[in-house]
């Protein structure tokens, strides 16, 4: 049996909460089909996407009221996967049910929790505050991506890569000849890369709005298992931006969040938000859909990659200097598996 790649007690984005509405919304977390939907007081539910009778997918049914009608042989489950009706008779097998997960919703998110419902603590939830606080404006978007959901992670790990996929926008060569400093806690992994005294690049030049050289920062902190920030921006060149005083200079948060659909696809969740010019929605539009067009470029060489590894099933990777966050990443994303995996065995073991 192949080793896990993603642990099952976390909180993992299963949608924006604008895409949760009255209607039965189906997705696949951590190789789990779930039907999601908003009860009539708003609050979101979270069942197993099959039938207990036939295991024909509920989403493929409706919502009455606040249950869900499967659409094959009418059978009724409430909020707690229950089966509260069976057509053609008044004696409810009492093992008739599907399991319901726990849910949160948090950030502009709703967050699922696929492990021991007794863990399900709203405390884990990744800060991602930047989505919703009044001193930020963000928007974002989802992304469905044809790879391993910790390949997203290495590429956010390790943004040397803007200077060769995003020249035309966010890179150029500073980002991959500027030093950096790694660092990692038992939960967090940070890059901490200094641009200084740098032309921007185009989107950064069109941000700042002046002329003159900039000094450039990028901050990234990792949250286990799949959560990025990445604090960006620039400052006028010497104003001591490093130094912590970005007054004269614009910030934006590059918020991701990558849910493990299958071991091979990921649901990926972004978002931008700033600092500056809040209220000018045609800015928010126009930075969410450029964004968008950097990220699609990312996605073309993410799923490029994983056919590549498919193909190569073998293949032994070697790190450079600028994998270190991505290989602190990974270990704290196995640290979290081992510990899931530790109580199986020891079950194993006194059995033996």
């Amino acid at each position: 049996m192949s080793k896990p790649t993603f642990p099952l007690n976390a909180w993992y984005a299963a949608a924006y909460d604008v895409e949760l509405k009255r209607s039965l919304l189906a997705r696949t977390i951590c190789n789990k089909p779930v039907v999601l939907y908003r009860k009539e007081n708003g609050a979101a539910v979270a069942l197993a996407d099959a039938c207990w009778h036939r295991l024909v997918p509920l989403s493929l049914g409706r919502l009455e009221g606040d249950n869900v009608i499967c659409g094959y042989h009418g059978l009724e489950y409430d909020e707690t996967g229950r089966c509260v009706y069976m057509p053609s008779q008044e004696t409810i097998n009492p093992s008739a049910c599907v399991k319901s997960y726990p849910i949160a919703e948090k950030h502009r998110f709703v967050w699922i929790w696929p492990g021991d419902p007794a863990l399900a603590d709203p405390a884990l939830i990744p800060d991602m505050h930047w989505n919703q606080d009044p001193d930020w404006a963000a928007d974002g978007k989802l992304i469905e991506v044809k790879c391993d959901y910790r390949l997203v992670v290495d590429n956010l790990m390790d943004l040397t890569h803007e200077t060769f996929v995003h020249g035309s926008s966010i890179g150029n060569r500073a980002v991959a000849e500027a030093p950096f400093e790694a660092s990692h806690s038992d939960r967090f992994a940070y890059i901490t890369r200094w641009m200084e005294d740098i032309d921007p690049p185009p989107f950064w030049r069109k941000q700042y709005g002046k002329p003159g050289r900039v000094d450039r920062w990028q901050i990234i902190r990792f949250e286990a298992p799949c959560t990025v920030t990445i604090d960006v921006g620039v400052a006028e060149a010497g104003s001591g931006a490093p130094q912590g005083d970005r007054s004269k200079g614009v910030n934006g948060y590059v918020l991701n969040t990558i849910t493990p659909s299958t071991d091979k696809t990921c649901l990926y969740f972004w978002a931008f938000a700033r600092n500056y010019d809040l209220r000018n929605q045609t800015r928010t539009h126009e930075l969410r859909e450029g964004v968008a067009g950097v990220f699609r470029e990312d996605e073309e060489v993410l799923e490029a990659q994983q056919r590549a590894i498919d193909a190569n099933p073998d293949h032994q990777f070697y790190n450079l200097n600028i994998d270190a966050g991505s290989m602190w990443a990974r270990k704290l994303i196995d640290r979290m598996i081992e510990a899931e995996q530790e109580p199986a065995r020891l079950h194993v073991a006194a059995a033996e």
